[in-house]
C-alpha cells in the first residue's frame, strides 16, 4: 500500500516499472474526480482533497483507471495488491504462450550427398520440436544464372524427403527470392 500512516503517496517512491501507468493519490492533476469506492459504488463528482482524504480513510489508495470527457475516474483500492495481481496475471500469460523459432538451414545447388542428408535430419528435428524452418538455397556466381531451373527441383526434393522422413504434414509458409538467395519458411501442420 502506498499510503503509510496516512500520508500522501511519495511519487519518488513509486513501482519503476510497465505496469505503473496509473496516476496515484498526489500524482492526479485534476482538482474533480468521479470517484468509485472500493465496493463498486459511484460516489460521483468529488473534489480531490475530498476523493483522497476519503481513500485514507478507508486506509486504501486513489487511483485512476480511466477518463471520461476530460474528468478522471478514480477508484480506491490497495495500489500495491493491484499491481502484484496485474504482474502475476502476465506471468502467467506468458507461461501459457507457445514461443514458434524459425529454425534456418543453408545449402548450396551443388551440396555433397552426405551433407545434404545431415542437413535434412535437422531440419526434421526441428519439426519434430515444433520450430519452422527457414530452408535458405545460396547460388554464387555464376550458379545465380541456373536458380530458376535448380530452385524448384531443390525445393521438391526437399518436401519429398520429408514426407518420407514422416515429420507430418510440411506447409509452405512463406517464399522470397533474391538475385542469390531463395528462401522458403516450412512448418508442419498440427504442431
Amino acid at each position: 500500500m502506498n499510503n503509510i500512516n496516512n500520508k500522501p503517496f511519495n511519487k519518488n517512491k513509486a513501482p519503476n516499472d510497465a505496469l505503473n501507468k496509473h496516476n496515484v493519490n498526489e500524482q492526479i492533476r485534476s482538482e474533480r474526480i468521479v470517484v468509485i469506492d472500493d465496493q463498486g459504488q459511484q460516489l460521483g463528482l468529488l473534489p480531490k482533497a475530498q476523493a483522497l482524504m476519503r481513500a485514507y480513510e478507508k486506509n486504501m489508495d486513489l487511483v485512476q483507471v480511466g477518463e471520461n470527457d476530460g474528468v478522471p475516474i478514480a477508484k480506491f483500492m490497495d495500489y500495491g495488491k493491484f499491481l502484484y495481481a496485474k504482474k502475476k496475471q502476465q506471468a502467467d500469460a506468458k507461461k501459457h504462450q507457445k514461443v514458434i523459432v524459425v529454425k534456418e538451414i543453408k545449402m548450396r545447388p551443388n551440396i555433397g550427398e552426405q551433407d545434404y542428408k545431415t542437413k535434412l535430419n535437422q531440419a526434421a528435428q526441428f519439426f519434430a520440436d515444433g520450430n519452422k524452418v527457414k530452408f535458405t538455397l545460396q547460388f554464387r556466381g555464376r550458379e545465380a544464372t541456373m536458380i530458376d531451373e535448380v530452385g524448384p527441383r531443390f525445393f521438391t526434393r526437399i518436401l519429398n524427403d520429408l514426407v518420407e522422413k514422416n515429420v507430418g504434414q510440411v506447409v509452405e509458409e512463406k517464399d522470397s527470392r533474391s538475385n542469390m538467395l531463395w528462401t522458403k519458411i516450412f512448418f508442419v501442420k498440427g504442431k
